[in-house]
Formats: structure tokens, C-alpha cells, sequence
């Protein structure tokens, strides 16, 4: 089915192209072949039509201004030339023979560039020629032709200009001079075989004079321009139009007030070099105007690394010009270098923009403000239909006003950089402060005026200023067609409001009886009146009008966006001029400050407002060229002029200014100014445009682009590292606790700095060469990164710490993932678990271990369980302070990033006190770590890993063991109560033969200590688990419908039906159903499907069993293959006291001599309290308890104290004597008997064997029903107490 056009172009419409990205780029450069309207495409031929008798004139203006553009492309030319001589190889001696072939090639390279230093001969010889005659026509006593108009003037001063600039650009550049002597020397070999070389020679020896000559130029002008006299007259009028635009600010733009300081000395000194009256001109033009001039500006801007001084120029002319030589106060006047150190400071204030800068910026808010103001009144103006004309020309008055002031305020915001530059350059840095990455105490020049030359708050400014630049161009850009009408008609009523109200005004009173005046404005109104639009008159008048006598009533007429042209604006300059000055040349005074002039002084003023109207106009039409010269920053990255005196092919980043701006954005991180940091770029771009266009050198280009691609990729690195310290500081400062930061008298210094980086992270489209990036995808992709190889750093960080260190890790990982969330509000980035799971190699399905369970393994059974001990007491396992058997190889801390760590110094030192709080132990808070991080996955086969260490461990001790057993007498009763104490200890000591395996003793201490750590650790297990099921629980309960029972039993809230989370969705389905307006009811059905398995996924999770019995489990298990050799029926079936070799009484002597040792050594805790829950448990399983403590050498020693307080008296009496060694032994055995109880009651709490089966786990996970033992009343507790 077709859609109608109307209703596809209507949805067309609804589709918003738009973006939320914010700007932060300058206008962007466009490739056009269209001409603008101050360079009309018919230049100025449509001129004889208005029949002005400016024909000559015309001409002449047009001839100049084609030379003006061969000059300027002489100028590009010159300016950047590079030596050829650097390039050319030398030979060795070995190829000496081939001297005449390198000749050859070198004399035709050179050819090339030596032809176009002699087509800028030919060309300077030509121009001068014309520009003399040109300056000749107009300087006869009898005027024969009307002229020189004032865009003529202006031809003159630009052509005048372009002979100064290049003159200077021939004086500065060593390389050309040394070029042509190779050449020369070149073609001398080359061209001894040659015939008719004279005419060659001749012209080589006209390039040599012309290359040497300094001021060559300008000394051929001089010669031309002299050839007649009366050419005085003309000079005297470029000089007097120079200074009154200078004085009163005429100049509009910044380019041409340039062209005016640039070429006033040189003018001064030529109009004071003539032969008849050198002093006339400072009788129409003072000399401390010219002095205030040039001390004003002492230096002027002429390229972009290249400056003219006033000053130095007319003391050097004064030596090619005699007569000028004999202005003293000119010469006297001190060139840059010659500054006093009090006028150089002042001049200083003057050119840094640093001191200007708040002005600029309360100009820039002000501006901005009161555009989009205007701009809001213009759209509002366009969206109604019948607007009131008044209102309407009022608004659109207001805009042309504000377009006005924008221009004005780019051109001087822009000139600022270009003089603060030249200053730069004439005032290079003294003592160039090293930096950190400087290996090298040499620098060069360019250095000096620029990478040293600009402090840090500078830096700031210029980024500022240059920010401003871009951003009102770009807001005045964006503006173009909904302006254009407005400016249009502003202008066309600014013209037809002049010339049919105000000229008929002085038509009717002043000029009534003066004819020549009368006639030149009859000729203004016939060029430029619009009387179609003038809507005072019926039809019937309207031609009788033009000529007829005016009423007093001002004439009325309708706007019409018709601007004036190039040929009209053109014209009426001439004839305002004409008006004014009468077309005489030597009229005293300036154009408009002859005070002698007939012409009343109101009539005057309103006759130089329109006059300086005129010249504006054409820039208003030519909106974009206008926007896009005043924003061309490109010159601060040219440095053609350094690069010859430096004697390198390029300078590195580091000097490149516009770098600098970057770096200083991204380095000191100004909150201010980091939305500007693509601002610096606009400067690439403008100068390609520049090398492009203007240079039209293709070298230039490459090079920037090798500059950008290079700084471009730096910058995006420096801000992702920016970026991600950021958020990671963020998320830092937010996980400090509230109370440590209350407590502080300097928290503030925890706190974050606001940064603006939500603009950039938007940004998808840079402007950068033609090229559009993706800013917003490389920080993302960056991001990644970034947080990938954190994660890393944090693993490999763990890796070369102990165990200790998980609670660290999590915290870190903590401050990274909340840091991944913050920064996933601004930009998309991989979820922070993708990443994790990706780093610990736990991505596929199929994957129970991770990176991190495989290290928290290998640290457990390498570094924590052979040299942890437990102390029962507080819960923990702290590193023993005996040194391990073998040293334990891990690999290096990584080198420490800030912001891979919590960002800055100070929140790093932060969390490292809370870090350091959990370094020294390992507890339930670091259990609970390891739960959260290695997660539901990974957690089973971590508990797999250490029941196998179990039964491992079980398997090994077999064979000790049975080296024990076998090592005990063949009767060891019970200890006899005559002996005492000591007689006991004795007696132990007699029985227990294993003074010969002591290594293998420890060894079996050492493996029951493993054993009780990793029984100990399943109970700290079991207690965070259980904390966390109860979590979860509390969590879903009352979506699945459960509450808890009396006796702790889950029960279900309702017998037989759904749970509320099932109901809840049912009954939407149901409901979807029914409703006849809802499109997806499916969408319902489906979510309750969904919601009925989530139903019996959590129910089926919440019944879990106790890791801990689950381990003792698997622990008895791994004793059945042993209970025959460990716990051996005995033979009469009674118990067998003396002869027993069981593992409880291998136990009894291990934990004897274990006491004994801790009590004769310094060291209290080599083994711990794990030794006890490994042995106790290892009896407990194999039914041995009550065995254990009837005949437990400790408990029969304490047995025997305790019934004999008398001996035990005089053992302590013995042992005040002995240093209390048996004391602290009976001590040692109580506390030991006490660890026993304890773990015992835990055993039967949670594995009790009374009245029902003990049973294993086979391989297979099944359960193994084995033995039963039948519990009876302990002997302990029947044994005589103390004090009963």
C-alpha cells in the first residue's frame, strides 16, 4: 500500500535530527568556489553603468587587486621555503667519480626553486612599475579623472603591504641566499659545456643583487615611484587616510588595521625621502601622531612566527634613505629590544592577555546573553504572520546591531592573539625553566619564545580567550540563514533611510543652491534609491519623485532583503568623498577633519557615519568569509621562520603551542576549562586550511596531520587517565566512612573537586581535518580498557600479597565497581561483572574455578595453612613468628598507580589504614570477602579444593603415624599418682621414645594443624554463609510466600496455592485479557510464566546445609580406610589400657611435647589452636573421644595435681626457683584440656554420633552408612573435683 507524499513528507518531519552533544568546536570549515561580496565576481565592471567617470579608477583598482593576489601567493611562496642544501647527499670518496651526475641532479633540483625566486624578481620589478604609475595617475597638478576612490586607497595600501612583507619575509629567510650559492657553484660545473651562457649569467647575477640586497624591494619602488614628481601628493594622502583610521579606530577588522601599522613606517619614509619638499607631509600630518602611532604598537604582527618593529624599520630605511635620516625623533624612537625595563613592563600589561581577560570574559557572558536574546526575538518574529512592521524592524535592527558587535568584538579578540604572539617573539624567555621529561639543558630558540615563554596562567587565558573565539564564531554561525533576511534588510533600510530621507533633507536646505553638491547627491540618490519600495507616494509620482523638489514629510518604505552591491557601495564611498574633499588631494586636513570645509558640521557627521556604514556593509554580507577570517587561529602553529634558524626539520609536541593549550587543559585540570579541551584543535584545523588554501603547500599539511593524528591520540589517552582518576576518586571519597571522616579536622581534603566531563563524554562528532571522530567511542573503548587492566592490577597486586590481603581486594574492586556505575550514567561501558568474570577467565558456562579461587587456593595451601596459626579465642589466623620451612615464591608488587589504587594520594593513604586494620589477621570479615568475590560459582570448588587437602592430608599422616605407633613400648598404662608431677612427666618422657623422630613428629603436628585449619576455616564459612542465606531469605520470603516457624522450620504462608509473586502476575495476565484497548497481553502471560520459575528456582535454593558437617563428612570418609589401624577393636573386648597404640594416644604424647616445647621456648604459638581442632576431631569421628580423655597424658597430669595440692605447692615453690617452668606447663595443659572441651561440644552440636549412624560421602556424593558408637557418661566427669 502507497503512502501519499504529503503524509510521508508530514512523518518525515516528526524524525529530529538533533543530538544532545553539546558544542565544543569552533564553526567548522567548508570548501566553497563561491566568491563573497567584498570580492565580487564581477569585480568592479558593472561601475561604468552609474556613468561616475570612474573608468580609469576602475580599472586601475582592478589591475591592482590581481596583483595583490599573485603577491600574496608570492608571499606563501617565500614563506615557506625550506633549504634545499640540507637535503642534497654527500658522496664518499669512493664515489667520487659520480661527482659530475650529482652536479647534474643538484643543479636541476635547484632550478626549480630558484625559478620561482626569479618569477618573485620579475613579479616585484612588474608590481612596483604599476603601483608607481598607478600612484602617478592621480598625482597631476590638472585632474583629469575622478579618483583615487577609497577603495582604491585601500588596493594601494594592501599592494603596499604585500611589497613590505615580502621584502622582510627576502631579508629573514638565511636559507635562500645560501641556496642560490649552491645553485651558482652548481651550474658553473654543469654548464662549462654548455653554449650561449651569457644571458643566464646575466640574469643569475640580477637574482644574486636582488637576493643580497636587503630592503631590494622597496628600494626599486622608490626608484619607480620618483621617476616623476608630484607623487608626494598621493603618499601624503595614504599616510593622512592611515592615521585617521587608526586614530579614530576606522580600521573594522583586525587584518586591516594590521595592513595600516605595517605599512605606515615605510610610507613615512618614502613620503620624507623626496627630492622637493620632504617636510610638507608634517605639515598635514603631525609628527607626534606619528610617534604616538608607533610607540603605541612598537611591534606589529607580519606571519605567524615572523614580527615587524616600527622602530627598527626606520632606523634601518634611514640607511638606504639620506634624507630621512635627518628625523631624529623618529630615529631616536627604541626598537623592542631597546625597551626600558619600565616601558617594557608596561608594554607587557598591555599585550598579555592575561591582564585582559577578565574584561574579555565579562564581554563574552554579556554578548552571548544578549545574542540569543536577539535570536529568540527573531525566531518569534519569523513564527508570526501578521507582525507589526515597527516591532519587526526594530527586532531585526537589534540583530544587525548584535552581528555588529560580534564581529567587532572577534576582530579584537583575535587581534589580541596575533600582538600578544608578535610580543611573544620579540621577548623570548631569558631562563627557561626546565621541566620533569627535560633531559637536555640546550634550547632552541623557538623554545624560548614559546614553550618557556608562557607561565601556566597564561596558558589558562589563552585557552580561555581562544575558547571564546571559537564559541561566539560557532554561535554566530549556526545563525546564518536565520539571519541573513534580517541583516539584508537592515542594511537596505539603513541605505534607502539615508538616501531618500537624509540626502533629500540636505537637498531641500544646505546643497539647495550649490550645484556641484546638489548634483553629486542626485547621482548617490539615482545609484542607490529603492523607490519601488517607498510606499509615501501613489504610483503616479513615484518617477517625478526622483527628480522633483521633496516634501518636509520623511518618505516611508517597506524592507526588502535587497542588499546594495560591491560597485554600489563602491561608488557612493566616491562620491561622499568627493563631497568632502572637493577631489583635491592637497586639501589640508583629513577626510573628514578639515574644519574649513563649507559643509556644516551636522550635515558632516551624519555624511562620515553613513561613509563608515558603507564599509561594514560588505563584511555583513559576507557573513561566513567575515566569521571565518575573524576565527582563523591557525597562525599559532606556524613556525617556517624557527625551523630555518633552528636548523630542524620539525620541533617535538612540546613546543607546539597549540599542544600546550591541550596539555595545560587536561594537566591541570581545570574544571572550567575542560569542556574546552577540543578548543586548541580548531587550531589544526584552521592552519590545514591555511597550508591548504592559502600556503597552498601539501608538505605543510602532512605535517600538521602527522601532529594532530599524534597529539590527538595522546589527548584522548591523558583524558581517559583523567577521566577514569576521576570517577575512581569519586567513588573513593563516596566509600570513606562518615564517621572517620567526622573525626578528622581536615576531611575536607577527602573531598572531590566537581569536573565537567559530561559534555566531552557526549561528544561523538570532532571535527579534526575533514575527519569526524567518535570521541565518545574511543573514551569508551578506552574505559574498558582501563578498567580491564585495574582489575588486573588489583589481581596481580593480590597475587604478591597473603591471604590477608582479600579484604583490601574487595575494597578496591568495591571503589572500581561503583566508580564503572558512575560513569555508566554518562557514557555506555561494559557492565562491571562482564569485566570482572573476564579477568578471572570465568566466562563460560562450563567454568566452576576463577582466577581469583585458583590464587585464594594456591595461597591457602602454600603460604596460609602451613604458616597461619588459630588463636580459638579471638577467631583468627595470624602468621606465625617462627619462619617457614621453604619460602614461599610469589611474584613482585606491581609498580603502584594512584589511580589504579583510589585515585589520589590522600584517599589512597585513607583506605590504607582501613586496608591495614585487616592485614595482620585472617577472620570473618576477610570470609566474608572471599564469599562476595569468588561468588556462588566459584565457591564449591574452592570447598572441593580444601576437602581434598583433607583427605590428602589424611593419606599422608597414615604412614607417620604408623612410625609413631610403632615407636611407642608395648605397655604404656596409666601414670602412677606416687610419682607427683614430675614423676609423671618422667615416666611420659620414658614411654615416649621418639627422641630420633623429631622431623617426623612435627611433621604430623604440622599436618593435624592443616587439617584443624581447614575444619576451623568451614566453620567460619558456615557462619557467613548463614548470615547470607538469612539475608536472602529475609529478601524473598515474602515474595514466595514464607515465614519463618517456632522452631526456626521455613513454612509456607499459604497451604496449596501460589506464591504472592505468582498471584501477582496471574492476576495481571488475567486482567490483560480482559482489557480491550492493550496491544501486548501476551507480554503478561509471559511474565508470569517467568514469574512461577523464579518461584521454584529460589524455593529450591533456600533449604542449604551446613558446609561444616558437610566437610566433617567428607573428613570421616577419609578416616574409614584408616579406622583398622588408627582405632583397633580390642581383643578381650575391654578396654585396652597398657597396650593401646590408637591415634588418640599417638594425639596424647604429640600434644604433651607439643606443650612442653612452648613452655621451654620464647615462642608460645608455633602450631596454635588448630592442632587441637585437627586432632579432637580426628578422634571425635573415629569414636575415640572417651578413650581420649581417660587416658590423655595432660588430663592424667592434671589428675595427679589436682590430687595432690601439696605437691603441686611445692612444684610451684620448685618453679619460682626454676623460673616457674612447670606452673606454666600445667597451665599450658588446663588451657589445652579447656580447647579440647570446646571443640568436642562443637562436634557434638553439629555431628553428634548418639543414637544414630555416623556416615561418610563415597567419591560419588552418595552418603555411607559405616559403625555406631554408643556414647557413655565421660570418666572426666566422674573423677573427684577441686573443693567437693
Amino acid at each position: 500500500m502507497s503512502v501519499p507524499v504529503e503524509e510521508a513528507i508530514a512523518a518525515l518531519s516528526t524524525f529530529s535530527l538533533e543530538d544532545d552533544q553539546a558544542e565544543v568546536q569552533g564553526p567548522g570549515v567548508w570548501i566553497s568556489t563561491e566568491r563573497g561580496a567584498t570580492n565580487s565576481p564581477i569585480e568592479y565592471t558593472d561601475v561604468s553603468a552609474y556613468r561616475l567617470s570612474l573608468s580609469e579608477d576602475t580599472k586601475a583598482l582592478t589591475q591592482l587587486n590581481a596583483l595583490i593576489q599573485e603577491g600574496k601567493d608570492m608571499t606563501s611562496v617565500l614563506y615557506t621555503y625550506r633549504s634545499c642544501v640540507k637535503a642534497l647527499p654527500q658522496l664518499p670518496d669512493s664515489m667520487k667519480h659520480s661527482q659530475a651526475d650529482l652536479y647534474l641532479e643538484t643543479y636541476q633540483v635547484l632550478d626549480l626553486e630558484m625559478s620561482r625566486l626569479r618569477e618573485i624578481q620579475r613579479w616585484q620589478v612588474s608590481a612596483s612599475a604599476k603601483l608607481a604609475a598607478d600612484m602617478q595617475r592621480f598625482s597631476r597638478p590638472e585632474r583629469r579623472i575622478n579618483g583615487p576612490t577609497v577603495t582604491h586607497l585601500w588596493s594601494m595600501l594592501k599592494l603596499f603591504d604585500v611589497l613590505v612583507q615580502l621584502d622582510h619575509l627576502k631579508n629573514a629567510k638565511a636559507s635562500i641566499p645560501n641556496d642560490f650559492s649552491w645553485y651558482k657553484r652548481t651550474f658553473t660545473q654543469v654548464s662549462a659545456q654548455w653554449q650561449d651562457t651569457d644571458t643566464v649569467r646575466e640574469e643569475l647575477d640580477d637574482l644574486q643583487i636582488f637576493l643580497s640586497t636587503r630592503w631590494a624591494i622597496l628600494l626599486h619602488l622608490h626608484v619607480e615611484m620618483f621617476r616623476v614628481n608630484n607623487v608626494e601628493d598621493i603618499l601624503q594622502v595614504l599616510i593622512v587616510f592611515a592615521v585617521e583610521s587608526l586614530e579614530l579606530d576606522f580600521a573594522l577588522l583586525f587584518p586591516e588595521r594590521h595592513i595600516l601599522l605595517r605599512v605606515l613606517p615605510v610610507l613615512t619614509v618614502l613620503a620624507t625621502s623626496s627630492e622637493k619638499d620632504s617636510e610638507s607631509l608634517f605639515k598635514r600630518v603631525k609628527l607626534n601622531r606619528l610617534i604616538n602611532i608607533f610607540k603605541n604598537d612598537p611591534v606589529i604582527p607580519a606571519f605567524p612566527d615572523l614580527h615587524l618593529s616600527p622602530a627598527a624599520i626606520l632606523k634601518e630605511l634611514s640607511i638606504y634613505f639620506p634624507k630621512f635620516s635627518a628625523q631624529t625623533r623618529l630615529l631616536t624612537l627604541p626598537a623592542t629590544h631597546e625597551l626600558p625595563t619600565r616601558e617594557a613592563q608596561d608594554y607587557q600589561r598591555h599585550y598579555l592577555i592575561i591582564n585582559h581577560i577578565a574584561a574579555i570574559r565579562a564581554e563574552h557572558d554579556d554578548f552571548a546573553i544578549r545574542f540569543a536574546s536577539s535570536k529568540n526575538q527573531l525566531l518569534l518574529l519569523k513564527s508570526m504572520d501578521d507582525a507589526d512592521i515597527e516591532w519587526a524592524q526594530e527586532v531585526k535592527g537589534s540583530m544587525y546591531d548584535m552581528v555588529v558587535e560580534g564581529f567587532q568584538l572577534l576582530s579584537r579578540w583575535t587581534s589580541r592573539i596575533w600582538e600578544q604572539c608578535a610580543w611573544k617573539f620579540s621577548r623570548p624567555c631569558k631562563d627557561p625553566f626546565p621541566t620533569e621529561s627535560d633531559t637536555s639543558t640546550l634550547y632552541s630558540d623557538y623554545e624560548k619564545v614559546v614553550r618557556y615563554n608562557y607561565g601556566p596562567d597564561e596558558r589558562k587565558a589563552l585557552v580561555e580567550l581562544v575558547s571564546y573565539i571559537k564559541s561566539i564564531g560557532s554561535l554566530m554561525q549556526l545563525c546564518d540563514t536565520l539571519v541573513s533576511d534580517a541583516l539584508w534588510e537592515t542594511i537596505h533600510a539603513e541605505v534607502q533611510d539615508f538616501v531618500q530621507n537624509t540626502l533629500a533633507s540636505m537637498l531641500r536646505t544646505t546643497f539647495r543652491k550649490k550645484k556641484d553638491i546638489s548634483r553629486i547627491l542626485s547621482d548617490m540618490r539615482t545609484l542607490s534609491a529603492d523607490w519601488m519600495a517607498n510606499t509615501s507616494r501613489p504610483e503616479s509620482e513615484l518617477q517625478t519623485s526622483q527628480h522633483g523638489v521633496e516634501e518636509n514629510k520623511e518618505n516611508f518604505f517597506y524592507p526588502r532583503p535587497v542588499a546594495p552591491t560591491a560597485a554600489q557601495v563602491h561608488c557612493l564611498q566616491f562620491l561622499i568623498y568627493e563631497i568632502v574633499s572637493g577631489g583635491n588631494l592637497r586639501k589640508p586636513g583629513g577626510l573628514f577633519g578639515n574644519t574649513s570645509s563649507e559643509i556644516p558640521i551636522n550635515e558632516l557627521k551624519q555624511l562620515e557615519t553613513f561613509f563608515y556604514k558603507l564599509s561594514f556593509f560588505l563584511h555583513i554580507l559576507d557573513y561566513s568569509e567575515t566569521i571565518a577570517t575573524l576565527t582563523d587561529l591557525g597562525f599559532l602553529w606556524f613556525r617556517e621562520f624557527y625551523l630555518e634558524s633552528s636548523r630542524v626539520i620539525q620541533f617535538p609536541i612540546e613546543c607546539s603551542l597549540p599542544w600546550m593549550l591541550v596539555d595545560y587543559i587536561i594537566e591541570y585540570q581545570n574544571a572550567g576549562l575542560l569542556e574546552s579541551a577540543l578548543m586548541p584543535f580548531d587550531i589544526y584545523n584552521d592552519s590545514s586550511q591555511q597550508a591548504l588554501v592559502i600556503l597552498k603547500q601539501r608538505f605543510l599539511y602532512d605535517e600538521i596531520e602527522a601532529e594532530v593524528d599524534h597529539c590527538f591520540d595522546i589527548f584522548v589517552s591523558k583524558l581517559c587517565e583523567t577521566i577514569f582518576t576521576h570517577y575512581k576518586s569519586w567513588a573513593a571519597s563516596e566509600l570513606l566512612d562518615a564517621s572517620f571522616l567526622f573525626a578528622l579536622d581536615n576531611g575536607q581534603k577527602f573531598s572531590l573537586q566537581s569536573m565537567r566531563f559530561t559534555a566531552l563524554l557526549k561528544t561523538t562528532r570532532v571535527k579534526l581535518l575533514g575527519r569526524t571522530i567518535n570521541l565518545r567511542s574511543l573514551i569508551a573503548e578506552r574505559m574498558n580498557k582501563s578498567f580491564r587492566d585495574n582489575i588486573e592490577f588489583l589481581f596481580d597486586r593480590f597475587e604478591s600479597q597473603d591471604l590477608c590481603a582479600i579484604v583490601e581486594l574487595e575494597r578496591q574492586l568495591n571503589i572500581l565497581q561503583l566508580s564503572q556505575e558512575l560513569l555508566s550514567k554518562d557514557i555506555r561501558i561494559d557492565s562491571f561483572s562482564l569485566m570482572l568474570n573476564e579477568m578471572q577467565e570465568n566466562i563460560s558456562l562450563i567454568s566452576y574455578s576463577s582466577r581469583l579461587a585458583s590464587q585464594i587456593w594456591a595461597e591457602m595451601q602454600n603460604d596460609f595453612l602451613p604458616n597461619f596459626v588459630l588463636c580459638n579465642t579471638t577467631q583468627r589466623f595470624v602468621r606465625s613468628l617462627k619462619a617457614p620451612l621453604s619460602s614461599v615464591q610469589k611474584p613482585s608488587v606491581p609498580t603502584t598507580k594512584a589511580n589504579f589504587l583510589c585515585g589520589t594520594e590522600d584517599l589512597n593513604s585513607a583506605h590504607q589504614s582501613f586496608a591495614q586494620l585487616h592485614s595482620g589477621f585472617f577472620g570473618i570479615p576477610h570470609m566474608f570477602s572471599i564469599v562476595r568475590l569468588i561468588g556462588s560459582k566459584s565457591l564449591p570448588w574452592l570447598l572441593r579444593a580444601l576437602l581434598d587437602h583433607i583427605s590428602n592430608k589424611v593419606n599422608s599422616l597414615e604412614s607417620m603415624i604408623a612410625a609413631l605407633q610403632d615407636a611407642l613400648p608395648k605397655s604404656n598404662g596409666l601414670l602412677p599418682f606416687d610419682g607427683g608431677v614430675a614423676g609423671c612427666l618422667r615416666l611420659i618422657k620414658e614411654q615416649l621414645n621418639w627422641g630420633s623422630k623429631t622431623e617426623l613428629r612435627t611433621e604430623v603436628l604440622r599436618g593435624i594443624k592443616e587439617i584443624g585449619s581447614v575444619l576451623y576455616l568451614m566453620g567460619l564459612l558456615d557462619i557467613v554463609l548463614r548470615q547470607v542465606d538469612t539475608v536472602h531469605f529475609m529478601q524473598t520470603a515474602p515474595w514466595l510466600g514464607l515465614v519463618p516457624g517456632a522452631d526456626g522450620q521455613i513454612l509456607q504462608s499459604q497451604e496449596g496455592g501460589d506464591s504472592p509473586i505468582v498471584t501477582l502476575f496471574k492476576s495481571a495476565a488475567a486482567a490483560s485479557v480482559s482489557a480491550p484497548g492493550l496491544s501486548n497481553s501476551a507480554l503478561f502471560s509471559t511474565i508470569s510464566k517467568q514469574a512461577e520459575a523464579a518461584d521454584l528456582l529460589y524455593k529450591a535454593n533456600l533449604n542449604s546445609g551446613s558446609v561444616l558437617e558437610y566437610a566433617l563428612a567428607v573428613t570421616s570418609a577419609a578416616l574409614d580406610k584408616y579406622c583398622s589401624k588408627w582405632s583397633a577393636a580390642p581383643k578381650t573386648g575391654f578396654i585396652d589400657i597398657t597396650t593401646s597404640k590408637d591415634f588418640y594416644r599417638i594425639f596424647s604424647g604429640l600434644q604433651i611435647e607439643n606443650l612442653q616445647e612452648q613452655v621451654q621456648s620464647t615462642n608460645h604459638e608455633v602450631l596454635g589452636d588448630s592442632v587441637a581442632w585437627g586432632g579432637c576431631t580426628i578422634i571425635y569421628l573415629l569414636g575415640q573421644q572417651l578413650h581420649f580423655e581417660l587416658f590423655d597424658f595432660s588430663c592424667q597430669i592434671l589428675n595427679v595435681a589436682e590430687a595432690e595440692s601439696a605437691s603441686i605447692i611445692h612444684a610451684q615453690k620448685n618453679a619460682s626457683s626454676q623460673g616457674g617452668g612447670l606452673a606454666i606447663l600445667l597451665e599450658a595443659m588446663k588451657k589445652a584440656r579447656r580447647l579440647n572441651s570446646h571443640v568436642f561440644s562443637m562436634l557434638k552440636a553439629r555431628c553428634p554420633l548418639e543414637d544414630k549412624q555416623a556416615c561418610a560421602i563415597k567419591q560419588s556424593g552418595a552418603p555411607l552408612h559405616r559403625i555406631k558408637f554408643e556414647n557413655t557418661v565421660s570418666a572426666f566427669e566422674t573423677l573427684p573435683q577441686k573443693g567437693a
